[in-house]
């Protein structure tokens, strides 16, 4: 998918990943929705996005994604302002033990509630242009991660409905792609609230720390690119995408059916 004059719908947008997704994508010559929960930086980004791309690329939405009705209403504002939607990227996520409902709401639920949504907006069959969704799973998505077993589910959770959601969307011939990215530990604010979000398994957070130590971090940036890389390769669908400081690569399954 060449990304000239494409629309993207971000959440998490206004920092981290969401935020390096988002420039990536203006760089490359698309228009994005900006929707985060933190307005007062989510407006202050959006005027930085002006000066560099045009007000006319960038739109900020105050989305909560445990909102149905914001989230709903921010789709409908992003279609008729920047024109349609070509790409979804399901990225807000938090991380805290200790608020296991919250978790699974934002993380698993959220990312469920935004690709349903953004596919009634771009399946083919009802007059949608097609595109792609991508879907912030993680390394913990893939295998677990001990310290954290709440956000280690949600994140399996977004691996497994991806892969399903995109074998439904081909055999219907809704023309969209849909596909999950596993990153590693990202420098971000999620990851630097790893030692406090443990809740009753603090004691491992020398264990944690040591994996950390063993993996590396990843900056920002290397998740981005691996992010264009999926928007523009229009053979990957129900995949899972390890991204990692060593390189990246897609996830072999065992067949099932």
């Amino acid at each position: 998918m060449a990304l000239s004059g494409k629309v993207a719908v971000v959440t998490g947008a206004a920092h981290g990943i969401g935020r390096a997704i988002t420039e990536i994508l203006l760089q490359n010559g698309g228009k994005v929705a900006l929707l985060d929960i933190n307005e007062a930086v989510g407006k202050s980004l959006k005027l930085s996005f002006d000066k560099q791309y045009g007000q006319d690329h960038t739109l900020f939405l105050r989305c909560d994604v445990q909102s149905e009705e914001q989230f709903k209403a921010a789709f409908q504002k992003a279609k008729e302002t920047l024109g349609g939607i070509d790409i979804m990227f399901n990225n807000a996520g938090i991380l805290d033990e200790d608020q296991m409902e919250k978790v699974i709401a934002i993380n698993l639920t959220s990312v469920i509630k935004g690709t349903y949504m953004a596919l009634d907006h771009m399946n083919k069959l009802t007059g949608g242009r097609g595109g792609v969704i991508i879907n912030i799973a993680s390394l913990s998505g893939l295998g677990p991660v001990p310290s954290v077993p709440v956000y280690t589910a949600t994140k399996h959770g977004v691996v497994g409905f991806t892969r399903a959601v995109a074998a439904a969307s081909a055999l219907s011939g809704y023309g969209v792609r849909i596909n999950a990215l596993c990153p590693g530990f990202v420098q971000t604010d999620l990851f630097s609230s790893l030692p406090t979000s443990l809740s009753r398994f603090t004691h491992l957070a020398e264990a944690a720390q040591q994996l950390v130590d063993k993996l590396g971090v990843l900056d920002t940036s290397q998740v981005a690119k691996a992010v264009l890389d999926m928007v523009k390769d229009e053979t990957k669908n129900g995949e899972a995408l390890l991204v990692m400081p060593t390189g990246d690569q897609y996830v072999t399954f065992p067949p099932i059916i």
